[in-house]
């Protein structure tokens, strides 16, 4: 198991993360740019959609009221990893479920703010999948974040999911 500290926003948050995870030793430039570019202004409900270790939703619950920000994974060693982290950094009342994208979150549950760095796969399965639930879930003027690497592939492919 892997640890490390890192300032965002003001906050230091010590994060111990599963060797298994994605970006075990610290933060990738693709979160930490989604991170500093949302805006949690107005913001009372809040998912991190692929929370791995927890660092967005940990953040997010810094920021808001941790019972209002949700974490969500498939993989049942990050949702541990993740309540584990909750918990280190004084968060540990912010909710945090294992689920394949969002099927296992309560219907009623929407958000203002959805951030998420998806797995790349060539198929673009998963990231389709969070965009149309994305769509659905998200309160009337709501955001998702999402990190791509390849922007106009992604652009394309939701204009044609859409």
């Amino acid at each position: 198991m892997g640890r490390f500290d890192l300032e965002l926003g003001g906050f230091l948050i010590s994060i111990h993360a599963d060797e298994t995870l994605f970006c075990p030793n610290g933060l990738d430039r693709g979160t930490r740019y989604m991170i500093e570019t949302a805006s949690f202004h107005n913001v009372k409900t809040f998912l991190d959609l692929g929370c791995g270790s927890g660092i967005v939703g940990i953040y997010a619950a810094k920021i808001l009221c941790a019972q209002d920000v949700w974490m969500c994974d498939i993989d049942a060693r990050a949702v541990a990893n993740a309540k584990r982290n909750a918990e280190i950094n004084g968060v540990a009342q912010l909710n945090c479920v294992q689920s394949d994208g969002m099927d296992a979150l309560p219907a009623e549950v929407h958000f203002d703010r959805i951030l998420a760095n998806p797995p790349y796969h060539a198929d673009f399965s998963v990231p389709k999948k969070w965009i149309k639930q994305s769509f659905y879930r998200l309160n009337p003027g709501g955001r998702l974040y999402m990190v791509t690497k390849r922007r106009d592939w992604y652009e394309k492919r939701i204009a044609a999911v859409f």
